[in-house]
């Protein structure tokens, strides 16, 4: 994974409003950007304002407030990045320049009680962006596999897959 400078991305407008976009080629595996801001606690009032869009959750209870330029990442159901190790946000296929970052705001999500109307347009689109343990198990799976869930959210969530695969007859895996 090759480390990527700020330089390397652009803020502007996008269908949704503001985006990210590369201004570099990216190769899967590139860094794209390190993700930081301040922390908060689930029971910081700063979740009920405007800016509680704009958290990320890196733990059960804990949140970081995303700063520019990342805060502009939007989100797609049909993402062509996306997070590992809970804040370095990664390529996971080719970029080119110009084109628009995304990632599935659900591969960091495990709150039970945000929501948001998807307007990313991909074929795959499921209409609401909600918690990673409501994407179907195929897609849960291929993000766990690409290693693009929040730390947190992935050691309960392989049980679960893995229960539910034994559940069903198979074997092995």
């Amino acid at each position: 994974m090759s480390a990527v400078s700020r330089s390397s991305v652009l803020v502007k407008a996008s269908r949704t409003g503001l985006g990210l976009f590369a201004q570099i080629p990216f190769q899967p595996g590139d860094r794209i950007l390190k993700l930081d801001g301040p922390r908060f606690n689930r029971d910081n009032p700063i979740h009920q304002t405007e800016s509680g869009a704009n958290l990320l959750q890196t733990g059960w209870r804990t949140y970081i407030l995303l700063k520019a330029p990342a805060v502009y990442a939007n989100h797609s159901c049909d993402p062509n990045a996306g997070i590992k190790d809970n804040r370095e946000l990664v390529a996971i296929r080719a970029i080119a320049p110009g084109e628009e970052i995304c990632f599935d705001y659900s591969t960091t999500m495990a709150e039970n009680f945000w929501t948001m109307r998807c307007l990313c347009g991909s074929p795959q689109c499921r209409g609401t962006v909600k918690d990673f343990r409501e994407l179907p198990p195929p897609v849960q799976k291929r993000y766990l596999d690409l290693g693009l869930v929040q730390k947190f959210i992935a050691r309960g969530q392989v049980r679960t897959l893995n229960k539910r695969h034994d559940n069903s007859g198979q074997t092995g895996a």
